[in-house]
């Protein structure tokens, strides 16, 4: 579940592990192509944290986040 964070979506993902939660990650890059919007993102191992934020609109949460966040809720 996403939760609103310090003006971002954050969400956690954990996966069986490092290869799963990879292919996660490039599924999630090429979304993010397709939206022309980029995650700030980390991994360690087989746990992945996603934040969401537009940085045209000062670094706040806006529609964008929330059709890429819904997106990637499709693929997880």
């Amino acid at each position: 579940m996403w939760k609103e964070e310090n003006n971002q979506l954050v969400r956690r993902f954990e996966f069986k592990d490092f290869s799963e939660a990879f292919a996660f990650m490039t599924h999630v890059a090429f979304l993010a192509e397709k939206h022309n919007h980029h995650p700030e993102w980390k991994n360690v191992y087989n746990k992945v944290e996603i934040r969401l934020s537009t940085h045209d609109a000062g670094n706040r949460i806006t529609e964008k986040d929330r059709e890429l966040a819904k997106a990637i809720d499709a693929i997880a």
